[in-house]
């Protein structure tokens, strides 16, 4: 409701309760956050005070994107506050994300600045990338692939020997053998730590 002009209006003494009975606006702070969810008047009886968790003065009318309106920790007054809740932060040691689902600034350890590779190290104000590391992701990765054509290589190469040995190969199956060889030993003289910009032999067709 709205409190007319014509209304009783209560008023409140220096200890809290209401010296004259009547209306009283008054605006509520979430019990747990102490976040400003809305208002309503209530009407006070002589001698009593204001619901729990509700404040007789008029919160700031706004706040900025990014900041939520918010009781004081001991109750005085209406302050805002960092809000960063549904935003993901990073743990600055472990690069793990995080939803953020309470008020007030980020806790020590996390950033709102995400990392652009498994390398990243938080220099303490943003992060960069560990050279060390890095390359030896790198290496890692072209050894890996390295290993992988290699065992397809041998896979194929075992089976045409099979053909070759029974005396069943036929002329193009000859031939692949010659060429999986071949790109077997071109793939055994690859330099690695050339990585990520390896040219990488192409892979006989049969």
């Amino acid at each position: 409701m709205t409190i007319s002009t014509q209304e009783a209006r209560a008023v409140l003494a220096a200890d809290g309760l209401a010296s004259h009975a009547g209306w009283l606006r008054v605006y509520h702070a979430d019990t747990l956050t102490r976040e400003y969810y809305g208002y309503s008047d209530e009407y006070l009886m002589l001698g009593t005070g204001i619901p729990a968790h509700s404040y007789a003065d008029e919160p700031l009318q706004s706040v900025t994107q990014g900041q939520a309106l918010c009781r004081s920790a001991d109750g005085q007054c209406w302050e805002s506050v960092s809000d960063f809740r549904g935003h993901t932060a990073y743990h600055t040691q472990t690069r793990q994300p995080q939803t953020i689902k309470v008020l007030g600034e980020l806790s020590a350890g996390l950033t709102l600045l995400p990392p652009t590779s498994e390398c990243d190290r938080w220099d303490g104000e943003k992060w960069a990338t560990d050279a060390i590391v890095y390359q030896a992701s790198l290496l890692q990765a072209a050894r890996l692939e390295r290993d992988a054509r290699r065992q397809m290589a041998h896979d194929r190469i075992q089976e045409l020997t099979y053909a070759q040995e029974l005396a069943i190969a036929t002329s193009q199956e000859t031939q692949a053998l010659k060429d999986w060889k071949t790109y077997l030993v071109q793939l055994s003289r690859i330099n690695l730590t050339h990585a990520p910009s390896i040219n990488w032999p192409v892979s006989p067709t049969c």
